[in-house]
């Protein structure tokens, strides 16, 4: 069993050892405080028409997602009736975790070295899905890239929201330290 009261993760670990003193080099940066650092990932699946049909594809949506993260998703619910779109106030439409600390690092790790590579025709993120404050957000189509999840339990495949917070404040900060985390930008 891993004791996590001692136990790092590998990129927190990189982040402290190197990374830090790269960009403090990169951005001539005069205090430590100042150098930019991973604050966040939030994850959302998003079931749309599908929960709307059949309840029971929101609580799947938590429970893939609850998989993934490897901390409880929370229910994501409507906040207004919709009545085109068949949709009632408080009707599960998804699901959303957000990550901070040691399993945020864990997750970025699997993101990155694990999950992405399965992706089929990959040739790397989008280097221009920056907010202009320092947050970076992509998409996956298919949740079943990640090897937390059986495919052969699945019922239906998600396509899932990934945004990571940074405490950095310009794209071109926030874009140097994902590159040092290995992110696969192809441009």
């Amino acid at each position: 069993m891993l004791d996590t009261a001692t136990y790092t993760p590998r990129l927190k670990a990189a982040y402290a050892s190197s990374i830090r003193a790269a960009l403090k080099e990169e951005f001539a940066y005069k205090n430590d405080m100042q150098i930019p650092r991973l604050d966040k990932i939030v994850l959302n699946i998003g079931c749309g028409s599908e929960a709307v049909r059949d309840s029971k594809k929101a609580k799947s949506a938590v429970e893939d997602l609850t998989t993934i993260a490897g901390q409880k998703a929370v229910t994501t619910k409507a906040k207004k009736s919709i009545a085109g779109f068949r949709v009632r106030e408080e009707m599960p439409l998804g699901a959303k975790v957000t990550l901070r600390g040691n399993q945020m690092y864990e997750f970025l790790d699997r993101l990155i070295t694990v999950a992405m590579p399965r992706i089929r025709d990959f040739r790397g993120v989008s280097g221009k899905s920056f907010d202009g404050r320092g947050n970076y957000a992509t998409g996956l189509k298919e949740h079943i890239v990640f090897p937390e999840i059986n495919f052969d339990k699945v019922d239906e495949v998600w396509g899932m929201d990934i945004v990571i917070c940074t405490t950095a404040k310009t794209d071109a900060e926030a874009k140097a330290l994902l590159k040092q985390f290995n992110m696969p930008f192809n441009s």
